[in-house]
């Protein structure tokens, strides 16, 4: 790419959902209600886990904390584009945009580690209920997650990073709600080679190892539930995994969704729509999943509700 062809970009301008410019004020109200609905479900469960000394177990240790990040993870692309369907005005700075992608890629990872620590969780209780409280101790938990926060911390650094290095051409047009890695890189006039390298490489790190990781520790969990003579006991375990198994579905299936898509232009609507599932629609539906597939969250809520909770001492 010749020189000329290159700029020094200071904005980049976000496109955003592919609807019509009189179909905004009706997006923009939908939008509003699912990243309300989000931060105060999230923030619901977090209170729930705090008040109540009943849920002071590893479990929800873990869930307290992916409650943390979806609030975050939706806060860092969905107030934006609300902002820019209110306003019409759809240009976000250089330093923005890579913040915003650097955020995104983290709370991504984030949500992804934590999903692994708590499959974790269920197998140890689940095919070692008799060594649980000794495997799972509070050192344990609390290192699992300081791992994951360094991992994701580790990962959204390398790709943002490579991001800086990189030259736009002319068109600083992104065609989506929000500063996707793919569409950046589509802009750039610099050799990708290297950022698309760090995407393979990273995003086996970050995705297909702790997707493997669940499946095997729900294969053992299988396993197990399948040597469970009662239909009860049966029951019981899978009422234990059926809340996390669902959101793993939800989270990972989205995101299986969104990069199995052809990378063309007519695949792009198609992209955004995934995009808008797992960025948005995902953090407002774990609250519920967690709380109506769940006795314990429900009992807590219960007891919230009649003033009976128990503050820990």
């Amino acid at each position: 790419m010749r020189r000329e062809n290159q700029s020094s970009v200071s904005e980049f301008l976000l496109l955003g959902l592919p609807i019509w410019p009189e179909q905004q004020g009706m997006f923009f109200t939908l939008f509003l209600g699912v990243y309300l609905t989000t931060v105060l479900g999230n923030l619901l469960i977090l209170l729930l886990i705090r008040l109540d000394a009943r849920l002071h177990t590893p479990m929800y240790f873990f869930l307290s904390h992916l409650a943390l990040t979806d609030v975050s993870f939706s806060s860092v692309t969905v107030p934006k584009m609300l902002i820019n369907m209110q306003t019409q005005h759809q240009s976000i700075s250089y330093v923005g945009c890579v913040t915003q992608t650097y955020f995104f890629l983290f709370f991504t990872d984030l949500d992804d580690f934590l999903l692994t620590s708590m499959a974790y969780d269920r197998y140890v209780a689940i095919c070692h209920p008799l060594h649980y409280s000794t495997v799972m101790g509070q050192g344990l938990c609390t290192l699992l997650v300081t791992v994951s926060w360094i991992l994701s911390c580790a990962s959204a650094l390398c790709h943002t990073l490579l991001l800086t290095r990189m030259s736009f051409c002319a068109d600083h047009s992104i065609p989506h709600f929000f500063c996707d890695l793919d569409a950046l890189l589509k802009l750039s006039c610099s050799d990708t080679s290297l950022n698309k390298l760090a995407i393979f490489t990273v995003g086996v790190a970050v995705i297909v190892l702790p997707l493997v990781c669940i499946l095997i520790s729900y294969g053992r969990i299988g396993a197990t539930i399948l040597k469970v003579p009662s239909t009860k006991g049966i029951c019981k375990a899978l009422s234990t995994c059926g809340s996390h198994l669902s959101v793993v579905f939800l989270f990972y299936g989205t995101i299986i969704g969104l990069y199995t898509l052809p990378s063309s232009s007519t695949s792009n609507d198609k992209n955004i729509i995934a995009s808008v599932m797992y960025t948005a629609v995902t953090p407002m539906l774990n609250p519920f999943i967690y709380s109506l597939r769940n006795r314990e969250m429900k009992g807590a809520l219960g007891r919230l509700s009649r003033r009976e909770i128990f503050f820990s001492k």
